[in-house]
């Protein structure tokens, strides 16, 4: 936590003249982007069934796409309505969800009013194809947009935050590592005196809980971060805020945050929290996924894979692939499939060049990993670990059925002791993955602690869904090579 003193930013607590404002003009953009997205989907499904003509005959005239170019403009227009534009708070993956969910809904409506209502006018070929452009293109623009948007400073509302303790500090510090989700703080509040005046994570505390309501037109949501403090107080504080929205932080630390639904339990409120690891049903949905992706990308790869354990046998003689035991689902032992990155005796160069060189012995003691490794080998190994490719005989795992595509990476033993017990208890109960959610976050650049807490989050909260966004992000990762050597 980052605290520093500074002078009060104004008196009594009272908002400043220059303060972060949420932009009128984004929620028309993003809308205005969906509408174009939606469009650009159809007049690709157009162009793919045109081009499939030869092979399957339909009747396609400018009439049927100017109808059909309106009806899909619709669905931003719903979106709107459910509040959808900007939808500030809201993760990618549960918008992920949400678009999945509203363009199977919204296409299977269209082809229903076709085939009840216009008697089969519209292609349904069209309809199909362009719902799967639209599940690809609309969350992909999204994501450009809020990125763009908030590079610009222009993306999110003002959010202010009360209590200035631990639990302040770490809303503050998540909210700032996570920009896209669109809530900004720009005050915290803090009954304690000496907290008042004073910056937490940037952030300044600007007075006590009893001027927050002053800043009702600066700020539209206010997160209570103050786990601690009596039910009967908080419950008192919440029924006083006036603000449109209000976020209340309970001391659940370490609990599931994903998926998690707020019950009536007869006029009492519950939190459901659902274990999706432990539902068969989901590892069935998600062992599907694996082969109905990893099966076909096992094949398409193998030319591949062989072109490359070619040119490695090239740079230095000896066995193309590399394989090393590794913790599988259940402490079970699996054979990890590599190409050869590294020299015969890669061990040994290691504990040469760490026993002459301090910073790289203190780089390697934390990350388990060197920016210049003396065991890679020249131009292939670079090039295969950079690009991530020297995992593709991974596949097989999969196909065997020990790996998963997406799931905590399998750690030598050494890297596993590093951890404490009880994470490494939790990593048991799910298979390995090919990538994971702190491959596509850090990568290379993240600690011990920092892989530790982006794996529990991700078998705490997996879903298909979380795995279909790591997966998308692990392509902009490996095309980026960011964070990888």
């Amino acid at each position: 936590m980052t605290v520093q003193r500074e002078p009060p930013v104004a008196p009594k607590g009272s908002p400043p003249k220059r303060l972060f404002r949420e932009r009128g003009w984004v929620p028309w953009a993003l809308f205005i982007t969906d509408v174009f997205t939606l469009e650009l989907a159809l007049w690709l499904a157009w162009q793919s069934r045109l081009a499939l003509v030869g092979l399957m005959p339909v009747q396609l005239g400018p009439d049927q796409f100017r109808s059909l170019a309106l009806a899909v403009a619709l669905l931003p227009v719903i979106q709107a309505i459910r509040g959808m534009y900007p939808g500030y708070g809201m993760g990618p993956v549960a918008r992920l969800r949400d678009w999945s969910y509203v363009i199977v809904y919204f296409f299977g409506a269209l082809a229903v009013w076709d085939y009840l209502v216009l008697g089969g006018r519209w292609s349904r070929g069209v309809l199909l194809i362009a719902a799967v452009y639209a599940a690809v293109l609309i969350p992909l623009a999204e994501a450009l947009f809020r990125e763009a948007a908030s590079r610009l400073g222009a993306w999110g509302v003002p959010v202010v935050v009360l209590g200035a303790a631990r639990t302040g500090a770490l809303v503050v510090r998540l909210l700032g590592q996570n920009r896209t989700l669109g809530l900004v703080p720009v005050a915290l509040f803090d009954d304690d005196p000496d907290k008042v005046g004073m910056s937490v994570e940037g952030v300044p505390v600007v007075g006590p809980i009893g001027a927050v309501n002053s800043w009702i037109g600066s700020a539209r949501v206010a997160i209570v971060a103050m786990p601690g403090v009596h039910g009967v107080r908080i419950a008192a504080l919440v029924r006083d805020l006036h603000f449109p929205r209000v976020v209340l932080v309970p001391d659940l630390f370490g609990v599931e945050s994903l998926w998690v639904q707020a019950k009536d339990l007869g006029g009492v409120l519950g939190l459901e929290i659902r274990k999706n690891l432990l539902v068969p049903r989901n590892r069935w949905i998600k062992r599907a996924l694996d082969y109905f992706l990893g099966v076909p990308l096992a094949l398409a790869s193998a030319p591949l894979v062989g072109i490359f354990a070619l040119w490695v046998k090239r740079v230095d003689p000896g066995p193309a692939f590399y394989t090393q035991a590794r913790e599988g689902q259940h402490g079970k032992l699996i054979r990890v499939w590599k190409l050869r990155t590294m020299y015969p005796d890669a061990e040994a160069r290691l504990e040469r060049y760490l026993a002459e060189n301090p910073a790289a012995r203190e780089e390697w003691r934390k990350y388990f990993k060197l920016k210049n490794d003396p065991r890679i080998l020249p131009v292939v190994g670079h090039f295969l670990r950079r690009t991530s490719l020297d995992e593709l005989p991974q596949l097989w795992n999969i196909v065997r059925g020990e790996m998963s595509l997406v799931g905590p990476r399998p750690f030598p033993q050494y890297h596993l002791e590093e951890f404490s017990h009880e994470f490494r208890e939790l990593r048991r109960q799910v298979l390995p993955g090919i990538t994971g959610l702190w491959q596509v976050s850090s990568r290379s650049e993240g600690d011990l602690e920092v892989q530790e807490a982006l794996d529990t989050y991700y078998i705490r909260n997996w879903s298909v869904w979380l795995d279909l966004y790591i997966l998308a992000r692990t392509v902009l990762a490996v095309l980026a090579r960011k964070g990888a050597y």
